[in-house]
């Protein structure tokens, strides 16, 4: 574990460099002492809600249609108990450790901000199952993300239990000898706990957020690819103009220009507009609108998961200052769903116009470069079919867009009789960032070797790009399996060498 200060948690400061801190290098996580009084100032609410036998759905009711069914206090434990059991039903393949550790993180910020009723040891041995990397086997499917994720959430709260299974020291195991390792106890839920841990977004939450952390990259990673082709084919950076981009508008597009601008400074390969060609076509002239939407669209969907990042998210929920108790919806995801099918759509676009910028480097009747990029084209076929392959991902993303939003089916008897299937979209998003990772990818080695047969000099920008490729991948002098090459470009953008060795050089902005 890195030996960085603890992240403390206060369920309102979360910031998405604070989750990828916990989720990918293992920050150690603590409790703000002012979340623990805000916890304790609910708790002590709930307790009198169940000593004087008031109504109160999931306190002393049954859940969903059985919001009608009244429990006696003396059974609140045992309701709770049985909520998770009943609850942790999902399947399919189980959810990676990175999407358990932002789930996990998640729930114990939203129950942090104090308006849940749940005991500060229930937060805080979430925040033991992360510091102690005990990750709870979370099947993937199931979620309808109506009244949360309550599949996928039930099955995260069973090891706090001593129930389930877990990933710990490598090894799947049952929970019960894995807390025992970890030296810790299982929990008994009081009334209240269980419904708090199951009722919120977490798991498409914690998606769509490292799907963000991935589209930082994507979206600067493309500026450079593109900057690269575009140099390759001889383009005309006219198109970039400031001026042009100023009376439009928009934010990304001016972003994108800028960052073209910059990273082909000093390129003796970009041209004016002359008698050979006065306008480059779309997929070159049109990258800082089309790059620059998707920019935009990250913004858009940024704010939207920071939001719920801080935000309680089950129900009912408390407010101690005014005694009050107040019955709601804000587990359901359907402001995540409309972004993780938003950011899918955004992102698809990237790897739409890279394939077509792939198309005409490998295409002489387009480029007036050799066939396929090789120079013994008939023997060799070169990067021939690395544009089948980016083709193949661009079409296989387009029904991965097809918005899971749009979609409702009513559950428990009719009582949740709208869902907004933001599990389903932010899984599919996950896809869509694969995908469009590696489409860059082979856009970034087709760019790469189009250069080896340019006699000028690189932009600023573009030719510390070409470097760190050619670290890793060699130029192609004949054929050979590409499956390796695109797997290490699609590593230089997803892990950040690429936007992290040109940014030290040109300055970019998203």
């Amino acid at each position: 574990m890195d030996q960085h200060p603890a992240l403390i948690l206060d369920g309102s400061a979360l910031t998405l460099k604070d989750f990828a801190d916990v989720v990918h290098r293992r920050r150690p996580v603590a409790l703000d002492p002012e979340a623990i009084h805000r916890m304790e100032a609910s708790r002590r609410m709930v307790e009198q809600l169940v000593q004087k036998e008031r109504i109160i759905y999931g306190i002393t009711t049954g859940f969903g249609k059985f919001s009608d069914t009244v429990i006696s206090r003396h059974q609140s434990a045992e309701l709770q108990l049985n909520l998770i059991r009943s609850h942790a039903c999902g399947v399919g393949t189980p959810l990676s450790e990175e999407v358990v550790r932002g789930m996990i993180l998640l729930r114990a910020n939203a129950l942090a901000k104090g308006f849940s009723g749940v005991r500060p040891v229930v937060v805080q041995r979430l925040i033991d199952l992360l510091n102690k990397g005990i990750h709870p086997h979370i099947p993937s499917q199931g979620s309808l993300g109506a009244s949360g994720d309550l599949a996928p959430l039930a099955h995260m709260a069973l090891p706090l239990l001593g129930e389930g299974e877990v990933w710990y020291t490598g090894k799947r195991m049952a929970a019960a000898q894995a807390l025992r390792l970890a030296g810790l106890e299982p929990i008994e839920l009081a009334a209240k706990e269980g419904l708090a841990l199951i009722n919120g977004t977490q798991l498409m939450t914690s998606l769509t957020a490292l799907a963000l952390i991935a589209s930082e990259r994507l979206l600067l990673s493309a500026d450079i690819i593109g900057a690269m082709t575009l140099e390759a084919l001889g383009g005309i950076p006219q198109a970039f103009h400031p001026l042009l981009q100023k009376v439009r508008g928009h934010q990304g597009q001016i972003a994108s220009a800028d960052n073209l601008r910059s990273l082909i400074q000093e390129s003796s390969l970009v041209n004016g507009p002359g008698p050979q060609r006065v306008q480059d076509a779309y997929s070159l002239r049109c990258m800082p609108q089309v790059h620059g939407a998707s920019k935009d669209a990250f913004h858009y969907v940024k704010d939207v998961i920071l939001r719920e990042m801080n935000a309680a998210t089950d129900n009912p929920l408390l407010f101690p200052e005014e005694n009050l108790v107040v019955s709601g919806g804000n587990f359901h995801g359907q402001p995540i769903a409309l972004a993780a099918d938003f950011l899918a759509i955004a992102l698809a676009e990237l790897a739409n116009i890279s394939e077509r910028r792939t198309e005409r480097l490998v295409n002489p009747h387009l480029s007036g470069l050799p066939p396929f990029l090789t120079r013994r084209g008939g023997l060799h076929s070169g990067y021939m079919i690395l544009q089948y392959v980016a083709a193949s991902l661009v079409s296989e993303n387009k029904p991965l867009c097809h918005p899971a939003s749009v979609d409702s089916i009513p559950s428990s008897a009719n009582q949740e009789d709208h869902v907004s299937m933001g599990a389903i979209g932010a899984r599919k998003l996950q896809s869509v960032v694969h995908n469009v990772t590696r489409v860059l990818a082979i856009e970034y080695l087709c760019a790469a070797q189009a250069l080896e047969f340019a006699k000028a000099s690189f932009g600023v920008g573009t030719r510390i790009a070409y470097r760190l490729l050619r670290e890793r991948v060699s130029p192609l002098e004949g054929d050979r399996e590409g499956t390796v090459d695109i797997e290490e470009a699609a590593r230089l953008i997803e892990q950040g060498p690429l936007v992290r060795a040109v940014a030290e050089a040109v300055p970019l902005s998203l």
